[in-house]
């Protein structure tokens, strides 16, 4: 019977340990916002696709030295670019290719002036 039992214990122990496995590949990334001014929407696409997907900022404004997390769950494709909308002027300024399987936050920069953009990933 202590066999069956620990044979019991074991299965649910290994079950649970592999359960966070299972979300490993997890895209959801945090997106901190150092551009200097508030974003009002930001869509991800596939790099080197024009088809923005739906605003994944929601509902609300991301000010500046402000964080949210984005969810993403296509790990099919984690080669993605990034539009952000400002909401101050309504300028659209575009991140290219991000690995969002292996990165869990990205701090985003911009200079109006000069149309640079870059980012930090973690």
């Amino acid at each position: 019977m202590k066999l069956r039992s620990l044979s019991i214990v074991t299965a649910l122990l290994g079950a649970a340990l592999a359960a966070p496995l299972a979300f490993a590949g997890d895209a959801d990334f945090t997106v901190v916002n150092k551009t200097g001014y508030p974003i009002r929407s930001i869509h991800i696409a596939p790099a080197k696709s024009d088809d923005w997907g739906p605003d994944r900022l929601g509902s609300g404004v991301l000010e500046n030295n402000k964080a949210r997390l984005i969810k993403f769950s296509n790990k099919a494709k984690c080669k993605q670019a990034l539009n952000v909308t400002f909401d101050d002027d309504g300028a659209e300024v575009e991140w290219e290719e991000f690995n969002l399987c292996e990165i869990n936050k990205i701090t985003l920069k911009y200079n109006r002036k000069t149309g640079d953009v870059s980012a930090d990933e973690e």
